[in-house]
């Protein structure tokens, strides 16, 4: 079984508007969170698990091409965007964004999936429009 990753936030975005009052965030952390071995769980149905079974509140961006929810864990009061591609689930951390609260998000992914996961960490250096 893989260690427990940290989530320790290398680098924060930084929130940008444009002239148009359009939101979109300047670099960051983004964790990608990927099953292991044998059996792919469906993603989306077990991010929903967790989800519904809390202590999350949440709401998805419906005009994208993608599943993408952005995520408040009640407890922590920690909120990241979640998205699901390419046969991973990635946590997008957000300027006040902390470790705790990805941790736990990824402690439920665990117990509501019947795999292990891979889990890598990535700095950006570009914009990521929301």
């Amino acid at each position: 079984m893989p260690d427990d990753p940290s989530f320790a936030i290398a680098a924060r975005p930084s929130r940008e508007y444009d002239r148009a009052g359009r939101l979109s965030y300047e670099g960051g952390t983004t964790f990608r969170i990927e099953p292991l071995g044998g059996s792919m769980p469906e993603l989306q149905a077990v991010v929903d698990r967790v989800l519904d079974t809390g202590p999350y509140r949440h709401g998805d961006f419906l005009e994208l091409p993608m599943v993408v929810y952005l995520v408040r864990d009640e407890e922590t009061g920690d909120v990241f965007r979640v998205s699901i591609r390419n046969g991973a689930v990635r946590l997008h951390v957000l300027p006040e964004t902390e470790a705790e609260g990805l941790r736990r998000f990824y402690e439920q992914l665990s117990e509501h999936s019947d795999c292990e996961w891979n889990v890598e960490d990535r700095v950006e250096n570009g914009s990521n429009s929301s």
